[in-house]
């Protein structure tokens, strides 16, 4: 009993818990801590409830959410950040995107087909990873033989039986060295195509595609024709190839599927641009439509898909909208009632501004740096060129449209746009961007509120 209480207690400490995930999502978004903190909770409890045992366990279900703010306050980055923190699947969405069933274009039920395909992706790429280095020794002794035929009847023989002969010894040293790299070898390479699934995939008609290929995918002749191509290049090829073999595509599929399922992620942004507006909402009949289709996936059903039936049950939804024009309350009750949490995310300040210049790890002051450093120019940015931007990017924002953090990348662009245009050319290799500059290169585009609205 002790042994399944520490073995239970390692597990936990190997999952973060709700403030080591705000914690890292500090280090990648500036403020928004009610969103944040309602994010870390969701996540925990999913693990929480793996731990849990019974029948229960299948009666807790995640609680969705709504992140309702305007656009560029990160939203969606506090969803992307979210789902690499869990390592688990992760699609995002633009509810826009869908129409109602009877409608041209695509169904919401698709949205479950590309998760459990990015989930089977991103197993697949686990086990290629676990197999690789076997996958490359079978890929270099099938070039050997291809370049160094076997004198003897030893076509079935081991790679180590073939290891003592010193001919081929050498060559596999040239090869690991490079030396063969150019060298032209001609191999037997599969082709099997199905062009009618393309054709239907692109088309849209999306259930047509998964019949075809699971009716199908399996069964077609496998065609092979001979082609030269370089030893580098066949050794790749023949390592792709080995890693099919080796990896069980039945064993991937079932933890795609668990991961789907259990740790499934599904990010919907743009939610209130299917909200009903009643009779002055326009021409688009389908939205409510779209609402009615969604309710059943976020509340729970099995979708059918290439790889088995799927149950959305525990998918954790976030919903995100602006919510400019409308409110949530103009969603239909139902699908209101699948997203119980709702949180507001504050519009940025100037402090704020300023921080996300400083502070993430992936700030846009960095990033400038780093692309110009590599045409040997220093950019050196000061306190008061940082309180700059941010006091321009607020006052833009202000006085035109509100686009949040985004607002700093259409500054920083005009700001830098000479520097970037005459790099490496540029008479200094290091600019100090401070008040001054950021006053001289902006100020006049500021003053000029038309202005400002075409070029910031």
């Amino acid at each position: 009993m002790v042994e399944k209480v520490s073995r239970s207690v390692q597990a936990a400490h190997s999952f973060p818990t709700p403030k080591e995930i705000v914690a890292t999502l500090d280090r990648y978004i500036i403020g928004q801590d009610e969103a944040k903190k309602a994010v870390a909770i969701a996540l925990r409890n999913r693990w929480r409830r793996q731990q849990v045992t019974g029948a229960i366990k299948d009666e807790i279900y995640p609680n969705n959410i709504i992140l309702i703010g305007p656009t560029g306050i990160g939203k969606t980055e506090i969803a992307r950040r979210l789902a690499g923190i869990a390592r688990a699947p992760f699609l995002k969405v633009e509810a826009s995107r869908f129409t109602e069933v009877g409608y041209v274009g695509r169904d919401v039920e698709s949205m479950v087909r590309d998760l459990v395909e990015i989930a089977v992706n991103m197993v697949k790429q686990e086990k290629t990873a676990h197999v690789g280095e076997k996958a490359r020794q079978y890929a270099e002794e099938r070039v050997l033989d291809t370049l160094l035929p076997p004198t003897r009847n030893d076509a079935q023989a081991e790679p180590a039986v073939l290891a003592g002969d010193s001919s081929r010894e050498k060559m596999r040293a040239m090869l690991r060295q490079g030396k063969l790299d150019d060298r032209l070898v001609e191999l037997e390479v599969i082709r099997q195509t199905l062009p009618m699934i393309e054709i239907f995939s692109q088309s849209g008609i999306e259930e047509l595609n998964v019949a075809l290929e699971e009716a199908f995918g399996n069964r077609l002749p496998k065609r092979k024709k001979k082609r030269k191509m370089p030893v580098k290049e066949a050794l790749r090829y023949l390592q792709n190839e080995e890693t099919e073999k080796l990896i069980d595509m039945d064993e991937v599929i079932n933890e795609a599927r668990r991961r789907t399922e259990y740790t499934g992620l599904i990010f919907i942004d743009e939610i209130d641009k299917i909200c009903g507006g009643g009779p002055l909402s326009g021409p688009d009949v389908s939205r409510e439509g779209v609402q009615r289709d969604l309710l059943p996936i976020v509340e729970g059903s099995s979708v059918m898909t290439k790889y088995g039936m799927i149950k959305t049950d525990h998918i954790l939804f976030i919903a995100a909208g602006a919510f400019h024009n409308k409110k949530p309350s103009d969603l239909i009750p139902e699908l209101q009632g699948r997203f119980p949490i709702r949180v507001e995310l504050l519009t940025l300040t100037q402090q704020d501004f300023r921080r996300i210049l400083v502070e993430p790890e992936n700030s846009l002051s960095k990033q400038y740096i780093a692309l110009l450093a590599t045409e040997g120019i220093e950019l050196n940015f000061s306190e008061d060129g940082f309180d700059a931007i941010a006091r321009i990017a607020a006052l833009v924002n202000d006085t035109t449209e509100n686009i949040g953090a985004r607002r700093l990348h259409t500054i920083m662009s005009k700001l830098l746009e000479e520097l970037l245009f005459l790099a490496p050319a540029a008479p200094e290799k290091a600019v100090d961007i401070d008040g001054a500059y950021v006053q001289r290169k902006l100020e006049g585009i500021v003053k000029d509120v038309d202005l400002s609205r075409y070029i910031l």
